[in-house]
């Protein structure tokens, strides 16, 4: 598995829906480059069980986001059909209708290869093209992209274990807090708790006070 923290988010241009109904060609992350942070997520697959919870979990928690200026972007390998259905159906029919923020259709799996997040043995051929053994999803993957395109954060679960969206809030406001304030963030550090200055002196300054 790839560490990607500290390097440059991996570009890709793919279909996508957005707006939770429109279909999209070419969505890119590059987009937000200069302007957002951005919060990218894989899930497995369309139509499953812990999938919904965390898709709806990420909406719920999309103003607190937005507050924050960062961008909720999902991906799964299934098409931008797949996503369009899912996202239209009714919520009591199995549904996600009321996602809003992108879902990226990573249906040749680069994408999801790119940020080393794919289940399965696979390679590629002598022509490049990906050849795999066994049905190929992505783990639950989290990358947290600054705005200049560098990832900051990295999460990766196993498929039946669903994220903490709140965690991931967490770590948004300690990355703010650093950018804006130059102190690095402790343990169990919460938004309006103070930094710690990135010295042995301040090390030992925050401990005596806690």
């Amino acid at each position: 598995m790839s560490v990607l923290v500290g390097k440059k988010a991996p570009s890709f241009s793919s279909k996508a829906v957005i707006n939770g109904i429109q279909i999209v060609d070419d969505f890119s992350l590059d987009q937000y480059l200069g302007k957002k942070h951005v919060l990218f997520f894989f899930y497995p697959k369309d139509f499953t069980f812990v999938c919904p919870t965390e898709l709806f979990a990420f909406q719920e928690a999309l103003g607190e986001f937005e507050k924050r200026n960062v961008a909720v972007v999902a991906c799964s390998t299934d098409t931008e059909q797949s996503h369009w259905g899912w996202l239209t159906m009714d919520k009591n029919k199995g549904g996600i209708k009321g996602v809003t923020y992108p879902i990226v259709a990573d249906t040749n799996k680069t994408i999801g290869d790119a940020y080393d997040v794919l289940t399965g043995e696979y390679d590629y051929d002598d022509n490049g093209k990906l050849i795999a053994s066994g049905d190929m999803v992505s783990y639950r993957g989290l990358f947290l992209i600054d705005k200049d395109g560098i990832v900051q954060h990295q999460i990766v679960n196993n498929l039946p274990l669903g994220r903490n969206v709140g965690e991931a809030i967490r770590m948004v406001d300690a990355l703010q807090f650093h950018e804006e304030n130059g102190e690095v963030c402790p343990a169990n550090w919460q938004k309006g708790k103070e930094g710690m200055k990135e010295s042995h002196e301040g090390v030992a300054e925050y401990l005596s006070s806690h």
